[in-house]
């Protein structure tokens, strides 16, 4: 039989339930601080033309499909990480492409 895994927030959950997080009220600076961030981090107030090869188009489209996001939404997000140093590659179900074509891993 297989354990389950918990996910981090399932994790948050728990300890949240059980009473191990106490609320803070954030000093004025923090509070100033944290404003900044948010603004700075969702004002999206430039535009990009980027062009792509139709394959690799349809490959961030169903990778974005796997995420359930907006395939916009995932380009911003991987340049977003890759320029802050934050990029991780999750497996995708997709394998490289040969021939202009993606091929799906077969199932284990």
């Amino acid at each position: 039989m297989k354990k389950r895994r918990y996910t981090y927030e399932e994790q948050v959950t728990r300890d949240y339930e059980n009473g191990q997080f106490k609320s803070m009220t954030p000093s004025k600076s923090d509070l100033k601080r944290f404003k900044e961030a948010a603004r700075a981090t969702f004002i999206k107030n430039r535009r990009v033309n980027v062009r792509l090869s139709t394959p690799d188009l349809i490959d961030i489209q169903t990778r974005a499909a796997e995420e359930g996001i907006p395939y916009q939404t995932l380009i911003a997000s991987v340049l977003h990480k890759f320029v802050t140093g934050r990029f991780t590659e999750k497996p995708s179900r997709l394998t490289t492409r040969e021939s202009g074509r993606t091929k799906r891993r077969r199932a284990a």
